[in-house]
């Protein structure tokens, strides 16, 4: 099936810094291998506030685009050379981006460091086009039970679960997570699943109780501790330290925390990006005698949005436990300037038809 109807639709259009505008425009026309998707929902996302902020993304999105990229929603058209697999009224969730699966990093197993890693932005609108390369690697078919808020959260859990396993953590371990923003929250709901002891440290309570009722064994705001360090070694076994710290913040002074919270021989996963330019300083003595291996972990691959969405079907990770509210796509600058100035909101689902 082809597009064969012209129209418009509302959108949110990203012109620059702050800059967010709801609009009529286009439906996106279809190229042979591209799918149209009706979203059902979008989700807000701490990256999203970010190039919110920034107005722009080097690499994801150049003003005035059609902004977000967390949604789920049914196919309304396809290209015709698209696999017959994929059909009109199918319920879908697409992954954000797809690899070239042929640059150096691609063939050496690292898809999520392709040289040319394409992005799809959109979601907040009421249709979004997905470019062929994804729709051959990432749109995936949700499960019937599987609800659209919970499937829209397979990429942020995407990039999570890869996280878990580049650290290597592993039953009984005992991990320390910086941060309980979204991500920070979706690291403790993985992990204290997985029979993880988990140490969390938020900056307002109600961080705070969302780790305590996720799973962590203990939960701390820091804004009222003189030393996080020292309260967290000492939750650990003889104080030595915690067998992994994932910072899920992104600041020099959380990325020294986690330096200085993990145990010899133990693993720290820097997941929080810091902006450019920041400096860090490490005492190459702490590295090079406790052998602390450092990690970083950007993005995903098409192997953990398949595992996400697995993840979800089996009922580890629900939208209910993140999402704390719902509102209509004309509220969305509203919503980031709430999210600006630290509403408490963790992710409001977006509604481009209410």
């Amino acid at each position: 099936m082809t597009t064969d109807f012209m129209g418009v639709m509302t959108a949110a259009v990203l012109y620059g810094r702050e800059d967010l505008k709801i609009e009529r425009v286009g439906i996106p026309e279809l190229g042979e291998d591209e799918v149209l998707i009706r979203v059902q929902v979008a989700l807000t996302c701490g990256t999203d506030l970010k190039v919110w902020k920034q107005g722009s993304h080097p690499r994801m999105i150049h003003p005035p685009a059609i902004f977000g990229h967390e949604l789920a929603g049914v196919v309304e058209d396809t290209g015709r050379s698209v696999d017959g697999t994929i059909r009109a009224g199918m319920r879908v969730v697409p992954s954000n981006s797809a690899p070239c699966g042929a640059c150096l990093y691609c063939r050496k197993g690292q898809p999520n460091l392709c040289e040319d890693l394409l992005f799809n932005n959109g979601a907040y609108a009421e249709y979004v086009r997905i470019p062929g390369r994804i729709v051959r690697q990432n749109l995936l078919e949700i499960p019937d039970h599987v609800s659209f808020r919970d499937a829209a959260m397979v990429e942020p859990l995407a990039c999570v679960l890869r996280g878990i396993h580049e650290t290597d953590i592993r039953p009984g371990d005992t991990a320390v997570i910086v941060g309980c923003g979204p991500i920070g929250l979706k690291f403790i709901r993985a992990l204290s699943a997985r029979d993880v002891r988990v140490i969390a440290l938020g900056k307002r309570k109600g961080q705070v109780q969302a780790a305590e009722r996720l799973g962590a064994y203990a939960a701390f705001d820091v804004s009222t501790m003189d030393s996080p360090v020292q309260i967290v070694r000492q939750l650990t076994e003889g104080g030595r330290g915690a067998d992994a710290v994932i910072e899920a913040v992104g600041s020099a002074t959380t990325w020294q925390w986690a330096m200085q919270m993990v145990r010899k021989g133990g693993k720290v996963n820097l997941f929080g990006g810091c902006p450019h330019g920041t400096q860090v300083q490490f005492d190459p003595a702490l590295l090079h005698y406790s052998e602390i291996t450092i990690k970083a972990t950007f993005h995903h691959t098409p192997q953990f949005i398949r595992e996400a969405l697995e993840t979800i079907s089996r009922g580890e990770v629900r939208a209910s436990d993140f999402v704390t509210g719902e509102i209509p796509l004309a509220e969305l600058p509203r919503a980031f300037e709430d999210m600006k100035h630290r509403n408490g909101e963790l992710k409001t689902a977006v509604n481009p038809w209410a």
